[in-house]
């Protein structure tokens, strides 16, 4: 994939665009990463391959990969009922769960008849600080004031959650004994070299030089500068482009039975096909499928950032697009949707 007939400076100046990182990868492997911009309006901190920034709800790609190790080490099955394994808490039981139970794979595509809460899954709050899943889940925090259950039947409904994948992280922690970030950073990132990847629940402890402020429409720095989400699985990821490329081709390696961590060819197709009837949604992914081969993505959107992870498999090519703005308008019709259709074109 190439970037063709578009002027990257002048629409970052055009959407207020401060900082901007791109990483391209064609023919099976990484081709490229190019960075623009400043981390923080008015610094002197330019973005570069090493920029880390909020990567949001790409977490949930990121996510679907370990968990896909996880089924493949029999740690986890994607269809038991997760009250199974589940031990700090339970999906409560009511009249929905009667015929079909919860499960992995429900969640991950979100399916599961669990919808969340108005107003609930912020950014953190110093004043408030860092949530337990447990808390969040039984709506004993004011980042989830609602106990979490089932709305509708498993399978019957397609509503995006990031309950859900508060649940498959607490599922994760309660059969590997672990916490979420170990996990992820044994089976993922050692494994796949992704050095500069991050599960902060403060910014305290991270070296700040690296780390990109996150900016409004108008290209001013939000408040708190670097806003996180205290929901790991869900949307607590903070990354370079480069390194999450490096997550992106190991699906596509994984997909042709060359997985680094150890995910089988099965598996790995699994999380890219169309579940219970849904065209669009995988396993942590979401996927569009057209004459040009089947397309998975994945979008973040959060304070301050917008991101988006665009891949085709079988072509063996695919890009990573971070900014550290967040322009109020879906990814697709603001600098990213301009940047993905120049790579299409």
């Amino acid at each position: 994939m190439k970037l063709k007939n578009i002027n990257i400076h002048e629409r970052m100046k055009h959407y207020n665009v401060q900082g901007l990182s791109i990483t391209l990868l064609e023919g099976g492997e990484i081709s490229g990463t190019d960075n623009y911009g400043l981390l923080e309006v008015e610094s002197s901190r330019k973005a570069n391959e090493g920029s880390i920034f909020s990567a949001c709800s790409i977490s949930k790609f990121l996510t679907g990969i370990l968990v896909m190790k996880l089924v493949e080490e029999g740690l986890l099955d994607l269809d038991d009922d997760v009250n199974e394994n589940l031990k700090s808490w339970k999906v409560p039981e009511n009249d929905f769960t009667k015929n079909k139970k919860v499960t992995l794979r429900n969640l991950l595509s979100h399916q599961s008849g669990i919808k969340d809460p108005e107003g609930s899954f912020p950014e953190l709050n110093s004043k408030i600080g860092v949530p337990s899943m447990v808390e969040l889940l039984e709506g004993k925090t004011l980042y989830c004031k609602t106990p979490i259950d089932v709305k509708c039947e498993p399978v019957s409904e397609f509503h995006y959650s990031d309950a859900g994948f508060c649940i498959i992280q607490q599922l994760i922690e309660d059969v590997t004994e672990k916490p979420f970030y170990q996990v992820i950073n044994e089976q993922i990132f050692e494994p796949l070299g992704m050095a500069n990847s991050h599960f902060n629940t403060t910014m305290l402890e991270v070296d700040r030089q690296n780390f990109s402020s996150g900016h409004n429409k108008n290209g001013e720095i939000v408040d708190g500068k670097y806003p996180i989400y205290p929901y790991p699985a869900a949307s607590g990821l903070w990354t370079t482009s480069l390194n999450l490329a490096e997550l992106v081709l190991e699906l596509m390696n994984a997909v042709k039975g060359e997985s680094k961590v150890g995910i089988s060819e099965s598996l790995a197709k699994e999380m890219i096909t169309p579940q219970r009837g849904k065209s669009w949604t995988g396993l942590g992914v979401f996927l569009e499928s057209s004459e040009k081969e089947l397309e998975i993505s994945s979008l973040g959107w959060g304070v301050g950032f917008q991101c988006m992870m665009v891949a085709f498999p079988y072509l063996e090519k695919g890009a990573v697009i971070m900014t550290n703005a967040e322009l109020g308008v879906h990814q697709l019709e603001g600098i990213i949707g301009e940047i993905y259709k120049s790579l299409l074109s």
